[in-house]
């Protein structure tokens, strides 16, 4: 496989587009040597175009901030960082204040600490709302500053009565304006990193409104539900449509019996809601302590993953074997994965014409839905009816997905709700439980089994990996680990933002049991080079995606891997906040840890799915039944089973 860097043209780009890690290196050479700086009465060399800020925080010198945010570009809007630099009259705002020459600053004087609490004050003045009726309580930006800087009175008034309606229009999102401080966060997310544009700054001086397009309603716009916003938001202007009181009402009725999947990069972030450094994962704590909060049966959303893997991998056999061997010319390819909510809204609003190069199969989550309310009710006797279906996942769009008219294959709602990692953490916190001090305990049967493929789905590129292993492994009937050491194919890991890499399938393999009714041989793809794809975050979509509108190296990809969030799922918008480069990286980091020590590593070798297969989807992946429950109406669109 060759790892080969493509699109890279990002030296223009905001932070967010290059692959979500603010990088210095060779700063020296591009623009010239370093300087040296005082602060606060320390001195420090530094690149020359190294920001006041930047400068302070490698001395461990704290600057508040508002408007500033590691995964944006600069805006100086808010003023709340604003230092006196020796020489200039007035202050400076340190985030936007690139060094060019020696200077000497001063961080917290008088006349710093006056502007700052001055600036809070008018802040206040138009913000509406108690702190123990905010999601945010504790957790905003804004009240941690108040409290830093003595603010114990409404120096220029406060609000009687909310100026905004609340906009509950979205299945995802709610917008709260009467909480907005105009830092332009939402704006900057949703254009520069993300590139969909739903969120702009209208009017002029104290006249400004953070709106959507036209004023509309947040359901009424193209808004793809992915809550990046959320996630940077450093108030509570923004928030998740929480169901936890409709989950609370099943989970007390005793007519229902309410089942939850947790999806794993969830079980990486959800210690961070409890004190916990990024990266502790809690999945076996989490087991008993939904269990203790009443939840009847626990599932490991990593089983449908896997199932996932094995449906999405054979339908690519065979828009392959069709495409290439069939010769029919109306088969989509590349074919896109379909497993990100915000992605496939995104393709819909952005680019309709390749819905059909779509994947038809369902999410992790909503196939798991279908089994439950069918394969699960009948093993158990249950009436579909009265079990309520309950997903524990890193993503606001999650909320729109199972929402969607078509997620009813089943007969009843696949997913009756989608609960965010932050809203679990909260309904964990009533129970008076400390997750971390919980007991472990495994997932319950039939869907305890899973591998380390279905792990690998939350962080970007682990879907093609997990694809990769299984797929590789069924055509050529050698292991992979035979190519990469322990299963670990890394050109596909790692943050940046767009990857290409290519496979030479040198040997091939017997077709494998599970495969035989769908293909007679796998002659046709000795010596083939697949080319692969992966993308995180909408913008990095959005190169790829003109890329092969263009004509141009991704064009001739067979997979390519979208997800809309930085990182993948693990900096989904339902995930503890903040959020930084660094702290997704440390959640990665516990999601390949723990990949690492299962010992099935490869979906189709999970044995809970083949059973899933000999007992209830009998004529195999791809088969009638599996396309009613785990697929969605775009395979007609496809055209690609025969």
């Amino acid at each position: 496989m060759t790892d080969k860097p493509i699109l890279d043209d990002t030296s223009r780009a905001p932070v967010s587009q290059r692959g979500y890690v603010i990088e210095k290196s060779g700063m020296d050479d591009a623009i010239g040597g370093k300087v040296t700086i005082n602060i606060d009465g320390k001195d420090i060399k530094i690149p020359l175009g190294t920001t006041i800020l930047e400068a302070a925080r490698s001395l461990g010198i704290r600057i508040p901030t508002l408007c500033y945010h590691e995964d944006l570009c600069v805006a100086g809007v808010c003023r709340i960082c604003v230092v006196e630099v020796e020489g200039q009259r007035t202050l400076q705002a340190a985030c936007g204040y690139p060094v060019t020459a020696p200077i000497t600053v001063k961080t917290h004087t008088r006349r710093v600490r006056q502007a700052r609490r001055h600036i809070l004050d008018l802040m206040l003045s138009k913000h509406y709302g108690e702190c123990y009726a905010c999601f945010r309580n504790n957790n905003c930006e804004l009240q941690t500053l108040a409290k830093e800087y003595g603010v114990d009175f409404f120096r220029f008034g406060h609000p009687e009565k909310p100026l905004y309606a609340v906009d509950r229009s979205s299945p995802s999102v709610i917008r709260d304006m009467n909480k907005c401080i105009l830092c332009r966060r939402c704006v900057r997310t949703c254009i520069d990193l993300q590139e969909v544009g739903v969120l702009e700054g209208h009017g002029r001086g104290a006249d400004v409104e953070i709106q959507t397009f036209m004023n509309k309603p947040l359901g009424e716009v193209i808004c793809i539900n992915c809550g990046q916003c959320i996630n940077r938001c450093p108030t509570g202007a923004l928030r998740a449509n929480d169901p936890t009181d409709e989950v609370w009402a099943a989970i007390d009725n005793p007519d229902k019996h309410v089942v939850i999947q947790t999806a794993p990069s969830p079980r990486a972030a959800i210690g961070e809601n409890f004190g916990l450094e990024p990266g502790t994962a809690l999945t076996f704590e989490l087991n008993t302590a939904l269990r203790r909060c009443g939840f009847d049966r626990v599932f490991d959303t990593n089983f449908s993953a896997d199932l996932t893997i094995i449906e999405e991998g054979t339908e690519l056999l065979l828009r392959l074997y069709k495409a290439l061997v069939e010769k029919d010319a109306s088969i989509a390819l590349p074919q896109f994965t379909s497993c990100s909510p915000g992605w496939v809204k995104f393709l819909e609003h952005f680019y309709p014409e390749y819905v059909p190069n779509l994947s038809s199969a369902k999410s992790p989550q909503q196939m798991f839905g279908a089994l439950i309310k069918t394969y699960y009710a009948e093993l158990n006797k249950i009436d579909p009816k009265d079990i309520v279906t309950v997903a524990l996942m890193p993503c606001s769009a999650k909320k729109f997905e199972c929402n969607r008219p078509e997620m009813c294959d089943s007969g009843y709602k696949d997913v009756d709700y989608g609960l965010t990692t932050r809203e679990l953490a909260q309904m964990i916190s009533e129970t008076g439980i400390f997750l971390p001090d919980m007991p472990r305990s495994d997932f319950d049967d039939p869907f305890g089994t899973a591998t380390g493929s279905g792990v690998i789905f939350g962080a970007t590129g682990g879907v093609m990996e997990a694809a990769l292993r299984s797929v590789y492994e069924l055509v050529s009937g050698e292991r992979i680990e035979n190519i990469f050491e322990h299963a670990d194919i890394i050109p596909v890991r790692g943050f940046q933002g767009v990857k290409y890499v290519e496979l030479t399938l040198d040997k091939i393999g017997p077709v494998p049991d599970l495969l035989k009714p769908l293909v007679p041989n796998w002659d046709w793809l000795k010596g083939a080079t697949v080319k692969l794809g992966v993308a995180h975050g909408t913008a990095n979509a959005k190169r790829v995606m003109d890329d092969i509108k263009a004509g141009g190296k991704f064009s001739e990809c067979h997979f390519i891997e979208f997800m809309a969030c930085p990182g993948g799922c693990l900096g989904g918008g339902g995930q503890p906040i903040p959020t930084s480069p660094s702290i997704r990286e440390a959640r990665a980091k516990a999601i390949y840890a723990e990949d690492s020590v299962y010992e099935i590593r490869k979906s189709h070798e999970n044995p809970a799915v083949l059973k899933v297969y000999n007992e209830f989807l009998r004529e195999g992946p791809c088969g009638h039944k599996s396309h009613k429950l785990l697929h969605t109406s775009y395979i007609e669109r496809g055209k690609y089973i025969s």
